[in-house]
């Protein structure tokens, strides 16, 4: 089985604005990351720990300027705390193996698909096309990478 972890390798691999999202806990200007309007099959990965966090298959439409999905590829991989910085009342989701600040979940996405709404910033991810995703250890999420009509 392979493990995920923050190595200090990773860290120093990231670009400042991937720095700044994940260490950070920074956000990516609405609009401007680099995976808001990939539609391609795939999961998404921790940009530091590679750990599985979203699938194409959950990955919708929400119009809020950043990657929308309805849900964790598992639910161990993402920890989910409460954040009341900037005068807001939120639900901050952190990778579990690195710690990386991933962005937030709302209880406003698709109400058929359980309602939620993980508002994730690309710069905490790394997308891993369908087809590479046996070489590079993910071969038992492919039944997760499509892409939702």
């Amino acid at each position: 089985m392979r493990k995920f972890s923050k190595t200090h390798e990773a860290i120093l691999a990231l670009s400042p604005e991937q720095y700044r999202v994940t260490q950070q806990n920074g956000t990516e200007h609405p609009g401007t990351g680099s995976y808001l309007h990939t539609h391609e099959p795939g999961i998404y990965v921790d940009v530091v720990s590679g750990e599985p966090l979203f699938a194409s298959a959950d990955k919708f439409e929400s119009g809020c300027g950043w990657p929308s999905f309805t849900r964790p590829i598992d639910p161990a991989h993402v920890n989910e705390l409460r954040d009341t910085t900037h005068g807001m009342a939120r639900i901050e989701v952190r990778s579990t193996h690195a710690d990386s600040h991933l962005g937030h979940v709302f209880p406003d996405g698709p109400s058929d698909r359980g309602g939620l709404r993980y508002c994730i910033n690309s710069a905490s991810l790394r997308f891993i096309h369908r087809d590479a995703m046996a070489a590079e250890g993910y071969a038992a999420y492919l039944n997760q990478a499509q892409v939702m009509p």
